[in-house]
């Protein structure tokens, strides 16, 4: 076992885990680490904690420090000059004709690395822009190019729920989603009506998902045919969330509506498997 904390560098980023060493860290304390990209700024969203060795990419970075005062300030004078290099960015890109849409900036917590990051349909040649932005900055450049999704999740916005978007409140990693669980569910298959602000299926089909896959494997399937105490008749409707099974019965010529325990109950369909 290894003790870890989970540290965060953007609000709704993957957690990543650091080595505490000798301290002992709460949540919403804000720490100095050695990442990839170099000494970044992040916060503690995972308290010490045991986990196993294989769930962790080992080695394993130390803490470099708990951030004072002074990183904080550090912090918010990136950000501020971070406004300065989107436009100057911009601006340089309009210079140079290239097709490609600039959607936000960062710099390394210690200025070594400004990131531009962008979104365009295509591959963009942009070595001459990357010389134009290190003249003017000083500091080693790197674009990197994105998807739209990552495009929602740096720029937020509102639902078509009403509420913030989930990829840039709280979800770390985006998860596959597909046109199958929309279908499971029973939702309307309009693109207008599944998808989220960046065109793309909405994240939350998956949140639901397994209740409704363990709903499929309990039920009978549309069309099936089950004998009941009222007759025989053919299954043509599913109500996965509250487990109804609407029966069309052939001698009665209507449809009749019975829960899932009434029908494991009339021998109608077996029990599920256990696992």
């Amino acid at each position: 076992m290894l003790e870890v904390i989970g540290v965060r560098f953007k609000q709704a980023g993957k957690i990543y885990y650091f080595d505490p060493g000798d301290a002992d860290l709460t949540t919403d304390d804000y720490v100095i680490v050695e990442t990839v990209r170099g000494v970044e700024f992040g916060k503690v969203v995972i308290s010490n904690k045991q986990v196993d060795e294989e769930d962790v990419v080992l080695p394993l970075k130390k803490v470099i420090r708990i951030a004072d005062d002074k990183d904080k300030l550090t912090v918010s004078e990136n950000n501020e000059m971070t406004e300065e290099a989107v436009r100057t960015c911009s601006d340089k890109i309009k210079e140079h004709q290239l097709d490609m849409n600039l959607v936000d900036a960062e710099y390394t917590f210690d200025r070594n690395k400004i990131i531009f990051y962008f979104t365009a349909d295509g591959r963009v040649d942009f070595r001459h822009l990357v010389k134009d932005l290190a003249a003017v900055f000083k500091t080693r450049i790197e674009l990197r190019q994105i998807g739209v999704r990552d495009e929602a999740k740096m720029l937020g916005g509102i639902g078509p729920c009403g509420r913030m978007l989930c990829c840039s409140t709280f979800l770390g990693d985006f998860e596959p989603v597909s046109i199958k669980m929309a279908k499971d569910q029973n939702l309307s298959l309009n693109p207008a009506k599944i998808s989220g602000l960046c065109g793309r299926l909405m994240c939350c089909l998956k949140y639901e998902n397994d209740m409704y896959e363990d709903a499929k494997q309990e039920l009978p399937d549309i069309g099936e045919r089950l004998t009941t105490s009222h007759g025989s008749g053919k299954v043509v409707g599913l109500n996965m969330l509250e487990r109804l099974v609407q029966v069309e019965l052939s001698e009665m010529e209507r449809v009749v509506e019975y829960t899932l325990d009434e029908l494991i109950d009339e021998g109608a369909i077996s029990v599920p498997a256990a696992e």
